[in-house]
């Protein structure tokens, strides 16, 4: 198994929430490559009977008021409480089931990433941790979620509004000393699935002499989309309170290519682990999170995760 030691390497990645571990990686120079044209057909999908239990909405919500408590005495500024959610599975087709996400989340990086050592992983992400080409960057600040209705009625509350201003706030502290002509757009209100979620995009220039794909890495991932404020805080608040292994999920996967004046044109596109599952001994594990403020509310918060499995379940 390769294990991805700096990132200085071309290939493909995979890489945990947890930065400690070190992410797994597929060399292009050490693997065979090829592209197929797969033809969109419509799948049918049934209505889904995986249910949550009450033990699984106690214990969430117990974690989140916890965060709450943490949060108004000051601890930290928001978290990303996240919960794992074991589906059976019956006469599972790996095929079948990645065609259905492709259905269902158009906007979205969709994949399936196996490794015999690491096991089985399918996601549909709506979120890009960074894209480099031409020494261009573009990384996104994406939080804030509400069941996709009606766009036009689309209201988003102060709580929303707040969690996505502190996501974009900390991606450019972060970057403005590493980037030049960093720009920032309004946010707006974008679709994944069944969801709407508010999306700033950055962007800027990058400066081989100031600034590695490692430091790039680094300053942004986890960001506060799927960790927290202060981020280190945050972290081990997660890690001691949410009783389980994120793995993969809100780390990291896709292309990655030096950045150097000499390659230029080589093209790196990382994307957020979000919106997947772990195939595991005729289960399919569910990740799920959402962010939380001062302003957030145990029930809701309950109800967002809830929301967020609703398509992956369908896919099932």
């Amino acid at each position: 198994m390769f294990l991805l030691e700096d990132f200085s390497e071309s290939g493909f990645v995979f890489a945990p929430f947890d930065a400690v571990e070190k992410p797994i990686f597929f060399p292009f120079d050490e693997f065979d490559f090829f592209s197929e044209n797969i033809n969109f057909i419509d799948v049918p999908i049934e209505n889904n009977n995986f249910a949550e239990t009450e033990i699984q909405k106690e214990n969430h919500q117990k974690i989140v008021e916890n965060a709450i408590n943490e949060i108004k005495k000051e601890s930290f500024k928001k978290v990303v409480i996240s919960r794992k959610e074991s589906i059976p599975l019956e006469n599972f087709d790996v095929v079948l089931t990645y065609k259905k996400l492709l259905q269902n989340y158009q906007n979205a990086f969709v994949y399936v990433w196996f490794h015999p050592k690491v096991g089985l992983w399918l996601g549909a992400t709506p979120e890009t941790l960074l894209t480099v080409e031409n020494l261009h960057f573009e990384t996104m600040s994406l939080a804030g979620t509400q069941v996709a209705d009606n766009l036009a009625a689309v209201i988003w509350q102060q709580k929303e509004l707040e969690e996505q201003s502190l996501v974009t706030d900390f991606i450019e502290s972060q970057l403005k000393n590493k980037v030049e002509h960093l720009q920032i757009s309004n946010p707006e209100t974008v679709k994944a699935g069944n969801l709407f979620h508010l999306k700033t995009a950055i962007s800027g220039t990058l400066h081989p002499s100031k600034s590695t794909l490692k430091e790039l890495i680094e300053s942004l991932h986890p960001t506060p989309a799927v960790c927290g404020l202060p981020r280190n805080i945050a972290k081990n608040f997660i890690l001691e309170n949410e009783n389980y292994n994120r793995e993969f999920y809100t780390g990291f996967l896709g292309e990655m290519n030096v950045i150097s004046k000499e390659s230029k044109s080589n093209k790196t596109q990382l994307f957020v682990n979000l919106r997947c599952m772990k195939i595991e001994n005729n289960f399919a594990n569910l990740f799920i999170g959402g962010g939380i403020t001062k302003d957030s509310n145990p029930e809701k918060e309950w109800q967002e995760t809830v929301s967020k499995s609703k398509t992956m379940k369908l896919v099932l």
